[in-house]
């Protein structure tokens, strides 16, 4: 079985940044991509960006793409969400999850991870 918490949400101004983590335990994550989600409230889950399982490999969703960061310490099992130039759109409760291979499924689709954490909420003033 594997753990995951995330951690670092919180309020925040518009422009402001954040990181956010998202801590394995249990078994490890090493070996498999991760992956970041948000959820808005009335709106579905939607992906954010994931990560290889040596971290050689990125990809962010369009909406992000330039303003946020996935990388990862798979000594510490840990990955990490940086979130820069934040505006109010990105108000959304942040999941992390681990991916079903080693490397990223550029479909984004939530279908291709398990183990999720609880969440971590984000919210952005204007």
């Amino acid at each position: 079985q594997v753990q995951l918490v995330e951690s670092g949400g919180g309020l925040v101004q518009a422009g402001g940044s954040l990181r956010l983590s998202c801590a394995a335990s249990g078994r490890a994550v090493s070996f498999y991509a991760m992956g970041w989600f948000r959820q808005a409230p009335g709106q579905e889950r939607e992906f954010v960006a994931a990560i290889s399982w040596r971290g050689g490999t990125t990809y962010a969703a369009d909406s992000v793409k330039g303003r946020f960061t996935v990388s990862r310490d798979n000594a510490k099992n840990t990955v990490y969400l940086q979130m820069n130039s934040l505006k109010p759109e990105d108000t959304a409760v942040y999941y992390c999850a681990r991916g079903l291979t080693p490397y990223i499924d550029y479909r984004g689709g939530a279908q291709n991870y398990v183990y999720w954490g609880p969440g971590t909420q984000v919210t952005v003033s204007s």
